[in-house]
């Protein structure tokens, strides 16, 4: 019996799985673009901080005669996407 109950339950999961999604609006579209994009500038952003912490550790231990740690290359301010243009109609 309990087999028969977790195949049902696997059964209906699955389907549910691989149903298809509807496409989305051209709203949600622009949303999960602009949030993809707010997504790639915070990891730009934690680069950077990242590599400003490893100098600042680097410059501490650092013995005389070696070389200094790379520059960290700042990111540039954050510019949101801009939605392409419609195409003209002829």
């Amino acid at each position: 019996m309990k087999k028969i109950i977790a195949f049902t339950f696997c059964a209906f999961a699955s389907a549910t799985v691989f149903s298809a999604l509807p496409p989305l609006t051209p709203e949600a579209q622009e949303a999960a673009t602009l949030a993809k994009a707010k997504a790639a500038y915070g990891d730009k952003v934690g680069a950077y901080q990242l590599c400003q912490s490893q100098n600042r550790v680097a410059d501490r231990f650092k013995i005389a005669g070696t070389a200094a740690p790379a520059a960290c290359v700042a990111p540039p301010p954050f510019v949101a996407p801009v939605a392409a243009a419609a195409a003209p109609a002829k």
